[in-house]
């Protein structure tokens, strides 16, 4: 098969693979050095890091043959999908080639099981390591690791590769026994805890070789089975407690050609899954639980944001005197994001905050007016129903922005 046809079938494969951001990678370049590429320069995927800087990846499988037959997968075993299969040595100079034309600044590296789960982990390090080792490459490598793998091999994948991924693939262990039963949740954990540990010695040992650097992440389908929002934010919640992830990612299901019976005939809405990165975003940045974003049901709303949701729910905490409130209470008033809320505190130091300091801030006033209480303003609406103010907050169409 032709290196382009090879190319075509499996970055196709790859598309639905969501945890591919390249945050949190070392600064690596070749400023005096030998060596090729760096992983903080601007930039086929594209992902951002801390800064805010688009970064490109060729995302690819080495392979999207499979032994695995997960129903909610289009690679699976009995899949009627075209087939390929890179080796080692064609990953390695594609990713050379994709550099050096200025297309990407790095590799994100999935795979099928082939053979067996520790003859396609070695296949994977293979690549990483020919980069690092025989090129110098010191772009970002993020490999997805094999959960069944020698956990030798994907200690061998933290020596070379900026970020490692373990997929969780569904939110809870009966839906994965139901739709995946080849794959065990307990093997999977038991990856992630390997990782970790390595991380922990890595940190504790400045003479140890790095593992994985940039952390790891995982994976979340949401709407293959009937796990409720609820129920995906306190699994990702105990996976970042546990595991110490970098991010959960979320994947709303694709029905695919020829899908078993057992899963829904149609995907769930992108704004569902829009709902579940932003209260991820709540629980990392702004110090929610996952309880708290639920008040009855166990979805989250559509028609608002989970941030104006909780404070709807939470009359009593509101309006929040910006003059007096504590910063954390202030990030969380509906239309204030972290950055604003520490620039309000300290302004405050030197003087009392006024309505047009949030207009300065390019607060969406609309948003905050009904929340907030400042020397020169008091809210109208401070006392009227929740339903009334939903209405009146409620963007036609729905907006997608969440500070």
């Amino acid at each position: 098969m032709e290196l382009l046809t090879k190319l075509e079938i499996l970055a196709d494969a790859a598309k639905y693979d969501a945890s591919c951001a390249s945050s949190g990678a070392p600064k690596r370049d070749s400023v005096g050095k030998s060596g090729l590429g760096a992983s903080t320069g601007a930039g086929i995927c594209h992902s951002f890091t801390p800064d805010g800087r688009c970064v490109s990846l060729l995302k690819i499988l080495l392979t999207n043959f499979c032994q695995y037959d997960c129903q909610y997968c289009v690679n699976r075993r009995s899949s009627n999908v075209p087939r390929a299969r890179f080796s080692p040595r064609e990953v390695v100079d594609l990713t050379l080639d994709f550099y050096r034309r200025n297309y990407i600044d790095g590799l994100f590296l999935s795979s099928g099981i082939i053979r067996s789960a520790d003859y396609t982990m070695e296949q994977l390090v293979q690549v990483a390591r020919s980069l690092r080792d025989e090129h110098q490459f010191r772009g970002y490598i993020h490999l997805k690791t094999i959960p069944d793998a020698d956990p030798r091999l994907i200690s061998q994948a933290g020596q070379y590769a900026d970020r490692l991924s373990v997929n969780i693939e569904l939110p809870t262990d009966g839906g994965l026994q139901r739709l995946a039963p080849e794959k065990n949740a307990h093997t999977i954990k038991r990856a992630m805890g390997s990782i970790r540990l390595a991380q922990e010695e890595a940190e504790s040992d400045r003479q140890a070789p790095g593992r994985a650097p940039a952390g790891q992440s995982t994976q979340m389908i949401v709407g293959a089975d009937d796990a409720d929002d609820r129920t995906i934010l306190q699994t990702a919640q105990t996976l970042y407690g546990a595991y110490k992830l970098k991010r959960v990612y979320y994947s709303a299901f694709s029905p695919i050609p020829n899908s078993p019976s057992g899963l829904p005939a149609q995907a769930p809405p992108l704004l569902r899954e829009h709902r579940l990165y932003q209260a991820d975003f709540l629980m990392r940045g702004y110090g929610f639980q996952a309880e708290e974003l639920f008040q009855a049901g166990g979805d989250l709303p559509l028609d608002i944001d989970p941030k104006l949701a909780w404070a709807l729910a939470h009359r009593e905490s509101f309006p929040v005197d910006l003059n007096r409130a504590p910063q954390a209470l202030i990030a969380r008033v509906p239309g204030i994001g972290m950055r604003n809320a520490k620039r309000l505190v300290e302004l405050r130091r030197s003087r009392a905050i006024r309505y047009q300091d949030l207009a300065r801030l390019r607060c969406p006033m609309d948003k905050v007016k009904p929340f907030v209480v400042v020397q020169d303003y008091r809210p109208a609406l401070a006392d009227s129903p929740s339903e009334q103010l939903r209405r009146a907050l409620s963007p036609a169409p729905v907006q997608l922005a969440l500070l």
